[in-house]
């Protein structure tokens, strides 16, 4: 049958897919709107199962603030192309608008969440899939609520950050701290919110290169002193080409490995227990400073001061009381 042109412009409208799209699936269900619109989506559908084990390390990252409240979203694509178009571009920000004006719980929420001509947030996603060819998801959706909130997209769209404090500051200062949040990635507020087990993996992480580092050290010194240069023998690989250079005689290559062997196993074995504990304890404490909120080095400031710092002079009850952050290219 004889599709209308003005019968293909209402179901692009009501689906956001393209005009060729709209006509075949109107054709296919015999210019039945109803089920044209099932046709687009299962395409959609078709299209995310082919593309499911695709990355979408594309697309874009909107937040919203709201009274007390800021909620932070992601629909990922696959390519820059497609994540630069207008309805790609329209229909983040519905999501985004959905968000904070529904506040769910959760990502699954979200997607439940009814958007324009009643369709649901996920399966306006899976309609936008149909129309491009790519894969489409929503990748990310955080939510928080306080006294006071700030947020931060970076200008590239891919990166952004929410963070929520205890009573209301200079909006200039809050809003640095966002981009604090952004830039720096931290783990967590302070070192009492670190999680346990992020704690664990850098105390053991620590430990561990202490030791290697001690040992290290001994075999360096017993090199030394028979005359061989530690960089020339400190792999396998590097023994055998500097033998072949020339840069050590045979007899020094298998010196090397035996006080390699000897000296560093000797070493490990006698490592002072509270000494390596002390080291590892100076690196954990180093990584803290580094990569809690509060403790790092504030960027907007010329000073060196700390974010913790920056605040106390701002208002001295003033308190981050958490922040989320997502990137695309994490």
């Amino acid at each position: 049958m004889a599709i209308a042109l003005a019968d293909i412009k209402k179901l692009r409208d009501m689906t956001s897919a393209g005009m060729m799209d709209c006509k075949k699936a109107l054709t296919e269900a015999d210019g039945d709107f109803k089920r044209a619109v099932e046709i687009l989506r299962e395409k959609g559908k078709s299209t995310l199962a082919k593309r499911g084990d695709n990355e979408t390390s594309q697309g874009a990252v909107l937040s919203r603030v709201k009274g007390g409240k800021a909620i932070l979203v992601c629909l990922g694509c696959e390519t820059d192309f497609v994540a630069a178009t207008p309805d790609f571009k329209t229909l983040a920000g519905a999501i985004a608008d959905k968000a904070i004006e529904a506040f769910p719980a959760d990502l699954e929420a979200l997607k439940a969440e009814k958007l324009a001509e009643g369709y649901s947030v996920e399966e306006d996603i899976t309609n936008q899939a149909g129309k491009t060819g790519e894969k489409h998801v929503l990748a990310y959706y955080g939510s928080l609520e306080a006294p006071y909130v700030s947020e931060y997209v970076h200008f590239n769209g891919k990166l952004g950050a929410i963070v929520a404090f205890n009573k209301e500051i200079s909006s200039e200062l809050a809003r640095g701290i966002a981009m604090q949040v952004a830039s720096m990635n931290p783990v967590a507020v302070d070192a009492e919110s670190v999680p346990a087990e992020v704690l664990e993996s850098e105390r053991t992480v620590a430990i561990q290169k202490t030791k290697e580092e001690q040992v290290q050290k001994a075999v360096d010194a017993a090199l030394k002193k028979v005359g061989i240069n530690p960089a020339h023998v400190d792999s396998e690989d590097h023994i055998e080409s500097n033998t072949a250079k020339g840069w050590l005689t045979p007899e020094q290559a298998e010196q090397a490995r035996q006080i390699i062997k000897t000296v560093g196993e000797e070493k490990a074995a006698n490592l002072p227990e509270q000494m390596v504990q002390n080291i590892a304890n100076g690196r954990v404490q180093k990584f803290l400073k580094e990569n809690t909120l509060a403790e790092q080095e504030y960027q907007l400031s010329d000073d060196k001061k700390s974010v913790k710092d920056v605040l106390a002079a701002a208002d001295k009850e003033a308190r981050i009381l958490s922040f989320k952050r997502f990137s695309l290219s994490d």
